[in-house]
């Protein structure tokens, strides 16, 4: 009689790659981030093109600003949100190694999980320089770790639209 063998491809299949990735989004995220605030001072802002500008913001709280008025409690809840959701994902990473799309969904959106917890335990706000407008309208600045959280969101998205879809 045939035995299962417990150790499945699934469970063989490393998580390397994906914190790999992650490390990546976390180096490029700091060092842009290091680079403006040396070139920058708050505030300032340099035209690149008609509808973008990079310009030096810090938001204490989360997407679009959420909270950033608050006393300072959000810093630590946003500090252990991501943190939380890190592990969470390290945990999901393992247990889906091999899928890619899912993974790399996964990766991007723990490498910008934690460049922005990185900037809240360091200065206690987020450093925010890239700032798309059109017509005048503005959204809210945004970093590299922001658009490597979107278009992690987006594959997650994509993934299961296509999961669903089989």
């Amino acid at each position: 009689m045939a035995t299962a063998n417990r150790f499945s491809s699934k469970s063989r299949t490393s998580i390397t790659p994906w914190i790999g990735i992650a490390a990546i989004v976390i180096l490029l995220d700091q060092l842009s981030k290091i680079t403006i605030t040396k070139l920058f001072t708050y505030g300032e802002s340099l035209a690149v093109t008609p509808f973008f500008n990079l310009v030096l913001a810090y938001n204490k709280g989360a997407a679009f600003n959420f909270l950033a008025a608050e006393s300072g409690w959000q810093r630590y809840f946003f500090t252990a949100v991501g943190v939380v959701a890190a592990l969470v994902i390290i945990y999901m990473l393992r247990r889906h190694a091999g899928q890619r799309q899912f993974c790399w969904a996964l990766a991007l959106i723990l490498g910008g999980a934690i460049g922005n917890v990185i900037d809240r335990i360091m200065y206690g706000h987020v450093i925010d320089f890239l700032d798309v407008y059109v017509a005048g309208w503005h959204w809210p600045a945004f970093n590299l770790a922001d658009s490597a959280i979107f278009i992690g969101a987006a594959l997650f998205i994509l993934d299961e639209l296509r999961r669903v879809n089989k």
